[in-house]
């Protein structure tokens, strides 16, 4: 460990020593095992005789505190004398917007035998070989310096050519940003559109992490409901600035926007000068119908940002999205992404290009397709089979989760304990309202789960649903 002496110290500089090494010791910062530095090596770096180390490590093997090894030097001891945790009274207390926001997910890497929270992908479909290629082409030459905040231009260019391709969003390079997902675009986005106060209007429900962050930036963020057809456009107060929404697969509800709805928006927008957020988070996965068009394709004034992202497409592991954005916005983004965290990892972005350049993507997302699509009837059949009276699965012919509703009596805290005897891990609707009186259900993501095991797993959740209402 590093030692320190002070000058000023009217102590002799052994006695320093010995505390600050018996203080570490006590505390736990140095653990039984570890090794003192040699005493010779402590006195050429502190700049002291030898015998002022000596007499320290002297002082502390007499206490009990190191002990001697046979040309091994000194050791803290198995069970150093008075070893104690530290205790401190914290000075530091978050504000009180910060200390608001909860968890959505308050144990991301935890474990079941079937996992059904939304987002888990199947990490038997992702294509490590190919990815394995492309990571290696980026080790041709040493890691370079700092990059550009908007991502390298050679991804920006792949990307914009890929999205209008893939999706019909009109995109140039100069207007695609990366980023590390959707929810850092939506952060980004609030820092450059909006000043603390302003009104931003987010579906009801809606996600969660977008309420806490828009708040954190210390914004007026209200709910407007939802309804078949996407969200209630004449519910939109007229103070709105920002209006979030999720149109080609509502979460967490799953209806997908009328292509009328979306021109209702784009029209209330234009008239209230606010800007549209479209966060198009799973698009790519459709199941029984044609998308839409993007509303980024149909806004012709300018006001749709439009979000994307790989969390759902490739992996969440990777930490990377894009947004695609009107030109004006793109210098005051590029100055506050440099001011945060300057630039998306340069080897990544370099890998994401040669993977999606050499068709990797495409070949990914049709192979992912099918056996999601196929996951997806599996779900559908089986929650109908088996669910118990009173509860129902929402339809959506989109994305990579489900919904089920259930009684208005239905406890979440009666329900977790008989879901974890079952193996299960599921995300409550519950959590998904933040305005309104929150609606009874779930939601079933079946991305992560393997096709034998869609009945075994819908069969232990309808057993848990079974003992939950038979304890109310």
């Amino acid at each position: 460990m590093e030692l320190f002496l002070d000058p000023d110290d009217s102590r002799p500089l052994s006695t320093q020593l010995y505390e600050q090494l018996r203080t570490a010791i006590v505390e736990g910062r140095l653990e039984p095992g570890a090794r003192l530095t040699p005493s010779r090596t402590a006195a050429a770096d502190l700049g002291v005789a030898r015998a002022t180390v000596t007499d320290a490590y002297g002082r502390l093997s007499a206490e009990g505190y190191v002990e001697g090894r046979s040309g091994g030097g000194s050791v803290v001891s198995a069970a150093p004398a008075h070893v104690r945790t530290r205790v401190s009274v914290p000075a530091l207390a978050p504000t009180e917007r910060a200390a608001a926001i909860a968890a959505y997910d308050p144990a991301p890497g935890a474990r079941a035998a079937f996992d059904f929270r939304p987002g888990r992908l199947d990490p038997a479909l992702f294509p490590v070989a190919a990815w394995r290629r492309c990571v290696v082409r980026t080790l041709d030459r040493a890691p370079g310096q700092y990059e550009d905040p908007a991502g390298t231009p050679e991804l920006r260019e792949t990307l914009a050519h890929w999205v209008a391709r893939s999706r019909g969003v009109s995109a140039t390079a100069e207007e695609t940003f990366v980023t590390s997902g959707a929810g850092h675009a939506v952060d980004l986005i609030a820092r450059v559109l909006a000043e603390p106060g302003t009104t931003v209007a987010v579906e009801e429900p809606g996600y969660p992490p977008v309420v806490a962050v828009l708040r954190s930036h210390g914004l007026r963020v209200v709910g407007v409901p939802v309804d078949d057809h996407g969200i209630v456009v004449e519910a939109i107060p007229a103070e709105s600035r920002i209006v979030y929404v999720t149109p080609s697969h509502q979460y967490p509800l799953g209806m997908v926007m009328a292509r009328r709805r979306r021109l209702e928006l784009l029209d209330w927008a234009a008239r209230a000068g606010a800007a549209v957020i479209e966060d198009d988070y799973d698009s790519e996965f459709r199941h029984t119908v044609r998308p839409l068009e993007p509303m980024q394709r149909l806004d012709r004034d300018g006001r749709v940002i439009y979000v994307g992202t790989f969390s759902k497409s490739l992996s969440p592991a990777l930490r990377i999205g894009f947004l695609v954005a009107p030109a004006t916005l793109i210098p005051a983004l590029r100055a506050v992404r440099q001011a945060v965290d300057w630039c998306p990892p340069p080897a990544t972005q370099q890998a994401l290009t040669h993977f999606i350049a050499d068709g990797h993507l495409d070949r990914h997302l049709r192979r992912s397709r099918r056996r999601y699509t196929d996951r997806h009837r599996l779900m559908r059949e089986a929650l109908d089979r088996f669910l118990p009276s009173g509860y129902h699965v929402l339809p959506a012919e989109a994305g990579l989760h489900l919904t089920v509703t259930g009684p208005a009596d239905a406890a979440d805290a009666e329900l977790w304990p008989a879901l974890r005897q079952q193996g299960l891990q599921v995300s409550s609707l519950r959590y998904t309202y933040a305005f309104d009186e929150p609606r009874s259900g779930f939601l079933l993501g079946f991305a992560a789960l393997p096709e034998q095991s869609v009945g075994p797993a819908v069969r232990g959740l309808s057993a848990a649903l079974a003992a939950s209402a038979h304890h109310r």
